[in-house]
């Protein structure tokens, strides 16, 4: 059994954020972090790991730099990465990602109790689409918001949290599970997996390696490959900075009337 659990780099949002003229983020020249809600999927496969012993092997589509991304996770306790990276694949939009990812995982080998475990969703689109989707194009079964897992032989039961309350769902493997934050309290890399992470295998699928995939078309892939059209992007700009006034007396409200009045807003 083997738990293959796809993560994203995404653009940490206390930093700058970048677009380059044809309206695609400038990820390079951002700082990134791992998508909180994939290091949950991490967390669930991790677990899976310590009660059976199966295999956890991390996914991610990305530039070369995504490769400490995957050392980070390794540290926290998976066996290998994948790293799917092409220029081929660059400016994708979601249908193309979830194309892309879905032959990369075709390509690993999906055996009859497999798991696939994803994020909810990225916190740099926010749209839920990319797991599910990927369920779509290798066929397999979906359970989305997954608030806790149970693994018994081929039978998968979870328990998906709704907004007015919860549904317990069992279905067999192979199959695919959407993560949310309240499933776990993702584990930090430890002191051994971090002298460790350099020594276990990152493999890299490009462009040549994926070619012969049936889900890999030139037409639906990249960029110029992906139906979602978005009409214009920018860096927002930079807001002023604050004012702070000290003291909660009778001369702080009046100084805090006058600058509101000032400005019209009172």
């Amino acid at each position: 059994m083997k738990v293959i659990v796809c993560v994203k780099q995404v653009p940490d949002t206390s930093g700058k954020v970048a677009v380059k003229p044809d309206g695609t983020l400038d990820r390079a020249s951002m700082l990134t972090i791992i998508n909180p809600d994939d290091l949950n999927a991490v967390e669930a496969a991790l677990k899976l790991k310590d009660e059976t012993g199966c295999e956890v092997v991390v996914v991610t589509m990305g530039p070369p730099p995504a490769e400490k991304m995957l050392r980070e996770i390794i540290a926290m306790g998976a066996d290998r990465g994948v790293l799917i990276s092409a220029r081929e694949f660059g400016g994708s939009d979601t249908f193309a990602t979830s194309q892309i990812i879905a032959a990369g995982i075709n390509h690993l080998g999906l055996n009859d109790d497999d798991i696939v475990m994803c994020g909810r969703q990225a916190i740099d689109g926010d749209t839920a689409q990319v797991g599910p989707q990927i369920a779509e194009k290798l066929n397999l079964p979906q359970i989305t918001y997954a608030g806790d897992i149970k693994v018994d032989g081929r039978e998968v039961i979870v328990k998906r949290m709704l907004e007015d309350g919860f549904m317990n769902i069992k279905m067999k493997t192979p199959c695919l599970i959407t993560c949310i934050k309240e499933l776990n309290e993702p584990r930090y890399m430890s002191t051994f997996g971090i002298f460790d992470a350099y020594n276990k295998p990152v493999e890299v699928f490009d462009y040549e390696t994926l070619k012969d995939e049936p889900l890999i078309d030139k037409n639906t892939i990249g960029l110029q490959g992906s139906p979602t059209n978005i009409l214009v992007s920018f860096t927002p700009p930079l807001k002023g900075a604050g004012v702070m006034l000290e003291g909660a007396d009778k001369n702080t409200c009046n100084e805090l009337a006058a600058i509101l009045e000032k400005k019209h807003i009172i």
